[in-house]
């Protein structure tokens, strides 16, 4: 009988074989190399923040040294004294630096001054700018209210002021119940106020200042220079008159009374003056 042998099968694991991990690798990404590595990075970007704080630094340093304003023109301000003007213009803690200036008012006027239309700053070089100054046309003003209301060739009430402006004459005799800013004055006859622009315009054009305009019931007319009153009587030949004031006003400095040119010509210069004492006599 055969006798039957079974070989016996050798029994081995199976294990995967994944690479062996190289730990002097990670010994040799955690030294010295990548510490410089890290930190060259930081030097880098450390050193174009120093290099950009320093060109704002001498860049500024530059603005302010090379465009500090030192030279200022002001020109068309009766109203305001030029160094009024000035603080409104060049407010603020660079208010004297003209490139900052030119960028605040390029195409841009300046608005909402009291008795100025508007305003226009202009940069002649780093160290000078101009000022112009635009101021609204007056006419005349009233009081009203303890206030000075101020109008225009139109009647239109164009300020309001507690403060008298050089230059600008009271006008009185004319009658009115109340006064709206931007509204004309409520007059009878409107016509008035053209009246009011010529012998403002005639005052200037011979280089009179009128204190005060008044209009009398009748139409007469009286322009108060001082002490001194020129009645002028109705408005005929008002150019005339006014243009004989130039001559005689000088003549009757530190008198008081009234100079009567009612029935003044340029032919005849027929005037006479009234002392005040004489007046009250």
């Amino acid at each position: 009988m055969a006798k039957v042998t079974r070989k016996r099968k050798k029994q081995t694991d199976s294990f995967s074989m994944a690479p062996a991990k190289d730990y002097r690798a990670d010994s040799r990404a955690d030294g010295p190399g990548m510490y410089f590595r890290n930190h060259k990075s930081l030097f880098i970007i450390g050193g174009m923040l120093l290099a950009l704080a320093t060109a704002l630094a001498w860049g500024y340093s530059y603005i302010i040294t090379n465009y500090t304003v030192t030279t200022v023109y002001v020109e068309g301000s009766v109203h305001y004294t030029n160094d009024e003007i000035m603080n409104m213009v060049m407010e603020g803690y660079y208010g004297n630096n003209s490139l900052l200036l030119s960028l605040k008012y390029k195409d841009k006027s300046i608005t909402g001054v009291p008795f100025v239309e508007k305003m226009d700053v202009s940069v002649i070089d780093p160290h000078t700018i101009k000022i112009e100054v635009y101021e609204k046309a007056l006419a005349g003003y009233v009081e009203y209210l303890e206030r000075y209301m101020y109008f225009d060739k139109d009647g239109i009430v164009v300020e309001s002021s507690f403060e008298k402006t050089p230059g600008v004459p009271l006008v009185t005799g004319l009658s009115f119940d109340h006064v709206v800013l931007y509204e004309p004055l409520p007059v009878e006859d409107a016509g008035v106020f053209q009246s009011i622009l010529n012998i403002t315009q005639l005052v200037n054009k011979y280089n009179l200042v009128a204190d005060r305009i008044y209009f009398g019931s009748d139409g007469a007319l009286t322009l108060y220079f001082g002490d001194v009153k020129a009645s002028l009587g109705t408005e005929g030949n008002l150019d005339e008159k006014i243009m004989g004031l130039q001559y005689m006003l000088p003549k009757l400095e530190g008198r008081r009374g009234t100079l009567r040119m009612e029935s003044y010509t340029e032919g005849t210069k027929n005037t006479s003056f009234e002392p005040e004492e004489d007046a009250e006599g």
